[in-house]
């Protein structure tokens, strides 16, 4: 139960991080009109977005043109504009495999698969916050050097807006639930994995089978008989009766 309420923090951190995402793609507050030097005038305020440039009056009425030529735009703002999309498209894809795989769904319940979408899905928030983090961060440079820059007029320089505040949070808030979705995969995938078999250590080996020998004794030594005296064979008359020799007689 505690691992799907901490899936459920990260994701709703993740989605708000999209929302913000979104939010700050959409604003046109990415840099307001500074008032510096003889630039005094508060009865307008001019604020550049990333598809459109607007004017406020003090009036209260908004006057905002959209950039119509993408060519014409520059390079920074080219490739802001690509990264922020990119950042919306992949948390949009976090997002999904992220409810795939979380357990409180019914896709795909009971598999290994499941454990890998939600890492998956963190590690998409993750690279969405990236992508938001460095399009704010360059943003962020680029006003404040051209702001200190002496040779750039008062009229030219501007100051951080409002939508790369959002952007920064939004930064935060997609990373944090990236960053919660991959601990939670991690730890549920090491605690489902099966304890390390202990290592048989090999037995000592089996003894010999019997010697032959052992089993079946070998054969008495063959023993040829004694050679009889004077190497002749004896006859009938020289055999003994009752412990004499008949040649004693003869």
């Amino acid at each position: 139960m505690a691992n799907i309420a901490v899936q459920l923090l990260g994701f709703f951190l993740g989605l708000l991080g999209f929302v913000g995402t979104v939010a700050a793609t959409l604003l046109p507050h990415w840099r307001s009109s500074a008032y510096v030097g003889s630039n005094i005038i508060t009865a307008t305020a001019y604020m550049k977005g990333l598809w459109m440039e607007c004017v406020w009056h003090s009036t209260g009425i908004y006057q905002c043109e959209v950039h119509q030529s993408l060519l014409a735009l520059p390079p920074d703002l080219q490739a802001a504009r690509a990264l922020m999309v990119l950042s919306c498209l992949t948390s949009v894809l976090a997002a999904v495999v992220s409810v795939m795989g979380m357990k409180c769904t019914r896709f795909a319940r009971g598999s290994v698969t499941k454990t890998a979408l939600a890492l998956s899905g963190g590690i998409c928030f993750l690279c969405a916050g990236l992508l938001c983090l460095v399009t704010v961060s360059w943003t962020t440079t680029d006003v404040i050097l051209d702001f200190y820059d002496p040779f750039l007029p008062s009229g030219m320089k501007y100051e951080i807006g409002l939508a790369v505040y959002v952007g920064y949070a939004s930064t935060c808030l997609s990373l944090i639930g990236g960053l919660v979705l991959c601990w939670n995969s991690g730890s549920a995938r090491s605690s489902r994995m099966p304890p390390p078999m202990q290592r048989i250590q090999p037995s000592s080996p089996p003894p010999p089978p019997p010697v032959f020998s052992t089993i079946y004794p070998s054969a008495p030594l063959y023993k040829p008989p004694e050679a009889l005296k004077d190497n002749r064979a004896s006859s009938l008359l020289s055999t003994s009766s009752s412990g004499y020799m008949l040649s004693n007689y003869v």
